[in-house]
């Protein structure tokens, strides 16, 4: 498991899906500053790493959540592994909005449970685990049980971690933080000088001011 963790984050790295600027931060929606970003959406038109991700977010499902019945995805940017996961299971897939919809049915999840139905939540990338706790509460009071979340991509924080233990969800990355980290100092996307930077940013994201010059 931790080779193919590493493998995946590297094939992220290779085509962009994770950018690391430390020098050069990004900002968040939630107005950190950060050395990485991550969009995963771009790995879709990539089919070889695409149909990758598909077969091993459905082993995920099969080897943690065997009893799953519906899968759910928590983000639009989680839509797409959530259909072909649900596809290459044979099962119903829906989608939770982060709030309803101001017209028309006015849903908040799109697409059909039924009491009782044991649900999987798919996400692409997880951070704080707050939508994936809204997305559960939305599902709970549709009726469904959620047996936990399956996802490509976790950054690992501790209060994430705490978040989704409290609401009593479990959480399988594919990969996540630390793995993109060896595997980015492995295949020079990082220099060794840099990983500590990294690793102080991961301690503490919200307060994190970058550095003023490179490493040498």
């Amino acid at each position: 498991m931790e080779l193919l963790s590493q493998q995946l984050a590297h094939s992220l790295l290779k085509i962009s899906a994770i950018k690391l600027q430390p020098y050069s931060p990004f900002t968040w929606v939630r107005g950190w500053s950060s050395p990485i970003y991550t969009d995963n959406r771009i790995l879709f038109s990539h089919p070889r790493l695409r149909n990758a991700i598909k077969i091993e977010l459905a082993r995920l499902i099969l080897e943690h959540y065997p009893e799953a019945e519906v899968i759910a995805s928590v983000t639009m940017g989680a839509i797409a592994p959530g259909a072909i996961v649900a596809d290459a299971l044979g099962l119903p897939f829906v989608y939770v909005r982060d709030k309803a919809k101001d017209h028309g049915l006015e849903n908040t999840i799109e697409g059909d449970i039924r009491p009782g139905q044991k649900v999987v939540l798919v996400e692409d990338i997880v951070s704080t685990g707050a939508n994936c706790v809204q997305a559960a509460q939305s599902v709970a009071i549709a009726g469904g049980e959620v047996m936990g979340i399956a996802a490509l991509f976790s950054y690992e924080f501790e209060a994430s971690r705490d978040t989704l233990e409290q609401e009593g969800l479990t959480l399988h990355a594919l990969t996540g933080y630390h793995a993109m980290l060896e595997a980015a100092v492995a295949t020079r996307y990082l220099k060794p000088g840099d990983l500590s930077m990294l690793e102080r940013w991961h301690d503490d994201p919200e307060n994190w001011m970058p550095p003023a010059t490179p490493n040498d």
